[in-house]
C-alpha cells in the first residue's frame, strides 16, 4: 500500500465518519427524507455534471449499471434514509458505532453466505467485534436509548454490507464519477417517494442547517464515495476495508467534539474492541 492510499484511506475515514454528526444537525431542523433525498438530487447532479466535463461517459456495462443501481437502493436510499430517520432520537455517536460493525457483517457474509475460509485471527475478530457492540448496546439500552432507531440503524447496516458487496461490480471498467452521480440521482429517486408521501416539510431554516446541509453533500456524500470507488479501484476491497476501523473512533469523537455528546467508559471500551475486531478481520485476509 503507497503513500497515495494510505492519505486517501485516511481522508475517506474522516469524511465517513463526519457524516453522522452533519447527518444529526440536519434532522434537527429538516425533514430527514426529503433532506436526504434533496442532498443526493445535488450531489448525483454535480457529480454527472463533472464526470461530462471530464470526458468520462454514462454508457456503462451491464456489471456496472447493476452495481450503480443496488448501491444506490442499498447505500443511498436504505442506509442512509434509515440512519437519517434513526437519528432523530438516535445519538450520532451510536449510529457511527453501529455503521462501523459493517466490515465484520462483509466478512460474516462472506464466510456463511460464499463459503469464504476464515483464519483464526478473522475468527478471533469477529467474536471480538460481537463483544464490543454487545457491551455498547447494553449499556445504551440501560441509558434509555431509542430501541425502535437502534433498530433502523441496524438494518440500514446490513443494508450497507450488500451495497459494499456489490461495489466492485460498480467500481470495475472506469467512469468513476460518473458511478458515483448516477447511484446518487438512483437514490433520490428513491427517498422522494417515502419523502412526498410521508413528510411534511417543516424546515427551520439557520446557520446550523445551511452549513450541515453544504458540508454533508459536497464532502461525505460527494467527495468521499469518489475516494472510496478510487481506493477500491486502486488497492482492491480488501485493503480499502482496512481504514474501517479508524470509523468507530473517529465517530465518536467527532460526535463528542462538535455536538458534546457523552461518552461512556464502556462506549471507549467497545469501541476500542470493535475497532480491533475490524482490524483482525482485515489482515486475516490479507494474510
Amino acid at each position: 500500500m503507497d503513500v497515495k492510499a494510505i492519505m486517501m484511506g485516511l481522508a475517506f475515514a474522516f469524511m465517513w465518519s463526519s457524516a453522522f454528526t452533519s447527518a444529526r444537525v440536519i434532522v434537527e431542523y429538516a425533514p430527514p427524507l426529503s433532506a436526504l433525498a434533496l442532498r443526493f438530487l445535488i450531489s448525483g447532479l454535480l457529480g454527472v455534471v463533472i464526470a461530462l466535463a471530464l470526458g468520462q461517459s454514462a454508457r456503462l456495462t451491464c456489471k456496472q449499471w447493476l452495481g450503480v443501481v443496488i448501491f444506490g437502493l442499498c447505500q443511498n436510499a436504505l442506509y442512509l434514509g434509515l440512519n437519517f430517520v434513526a437519528m432523530q432520537t438516535v445519538p450520532a455517536s451510536l449510529a457511527a458505532i453501529i455503521a462501523s460493525t459493517m466490515p465484520l457483517l462483509v466478512a460474516i457474509a462472506g464466510w456463511l453466505v460464499f463459503g469464504n475460509r476464515v483464519r483464526p485471527l478473522g475468527i478471533a475478530g469477529l467474536i471480538a467485534g460481537v463483544v464490543g457492540v454487545g457491551l455498547i448496546m447494553g449499556a445504551r439500552l440501560q441509558g434509555g436509548a431509542d430501541l425502535y432507531g437502534i433498530i433502523l440503524c441496524v438494518i440500514g447496516v446490513v443494508s450497507l454490507t450488500i451495497a459494499t458487496l456489490a461495489v466492485l461490480g460498480a467500481s470495475s471498467g472506469g467512469n468513476v464519477l460518473m458511478i458515483v452521480g448516477l447511484q446518487m440521482l438512483v437514490g433520490s429517486a428513491i427517498l422522494w417517494v417515502p419523502a412526498l408521501a410521508f413528510e411534511t416539510l417543516d424546515v427551520t431554516l439557520n446557520w446550523q442547517l445551511i452549513v450541515a446541509f453544504i458540508y454533508t453533500t459536497l464532502v461525505p456524500g460527494l467527495a468521499a464515495t469518489w475516494v472510496w470507488f478510487v481506493l477500491v479501484g486502486r488497492i482492491g476491497a480488501v485493503k480499502a476495508s482496512t481504514f474501517h476501523f479508524l470509523n468507530p473512533f473517529l465517530g465518536v469523537a467527532i460526535a463528542a467534539a462538535l455536538l458534546g455528546e457523552a461518552i461512556g467508559v464502556l462506549d471507549v471500551i467497545g469501541v476500542v474492541i470493535i475497532a480491533g475486531g475490524i482490524l483482525a478481520v482485515q489482515l486475516s485476509k490479507q494474510a
